[in-house]
């Protein structure tokens, strides 16, 4: 998990408290994209994540899919899955045909999805940088710049439709040369989910061995 968490929610850092003079066209934009997201009960993503060193020349790309509700999310991928109902984490791994299951901090950031919708309202500047079009759409590109010099990323940028305010891509650079480019496939706002299906069933996993590490 501590492998996999970061690179698929990289964007959820701890963030100091410092404040900075913002860009008022950039806050605007962000603030209906955060009014959008926030306003629904759930939504399910299907997204790539591509990882890219030019210096190392790496490209690496995969897919997964996550539904969140409030706190709540289940995180699909190739080869684990993470469940977090607000409480409690299981990570399963399916090669091993292992869970793990923890305690879920609430003051960890890496575990809220949700936190990318107002990651930019506390120690981050941002600026609006410009408008392109791609698709037949046109897209609000800003870009976030940690106030905390020694942040590992110093520079978030997102593409944000103009028509719905929803994200298209959001793409972090890090200052190991590696850059993470999220891009969302397939959204689909509020889906029929209970509280069941944030909490690992171990009869849907046959033999499955589970490791408690509460």
């Amino acid at each position: 998990m501590k492998k996999i968490i970061p690179l698929l929610l990289a964007l959820i850092l701890i963030i100091p408290v410092a404040q900075a003079q913002q860009d008022p066209r950039a806050e605007k934009i962000l603030n209906a994209m955060s009014q959008k997201y926030q306003g629904l009960k759930a939504f399910n993503v299907v997204f790539t994540q591509t990882l890219e060193n030019p210096a190392s020349k790496i490209k690496e790309t995969m897919q997964g899919d996550i539904t969140v509700s409030g706190n709540k999310f289940r995180l699909k991928l190739k080869d684990q899955e993470i469940i977090n109902n607000g409480s409690t984490i299981w990570t399963y791994m399916k090669s091993d045909n292992e869970v793990n299951i923890s305690e879920n901090d609430p003051d960890d950031q890496q575990m809220s999805p949700n936190a990318i919708f107002t990651l930019y309202q506390k120690g981050y500047k941002y600026a609006f940088v410009e408008e392109m079009r791609e698709g037949g759409q046109t897209y609000n590109i800003i870009e976030l710049s940690p106030l905390d010099k020694n942040n590992s990323v110093y520079k978030v940028r997102l593409q944000i439709n103009k028509r719905d305010n929803s994200v298209k891509t959001w793409k972090m650079f890090r200052n190991n040369g590696n850059r993470y480019t999220y891009t969302i496939k397939q959204f689909s706002p509020n889906p029929a989910v209970d509280a069941t299906y944030f909490a690992f069933d171990k009869s849907q996993y046959k033999g499955v061995k589970v490791i408690d590490l509460r």
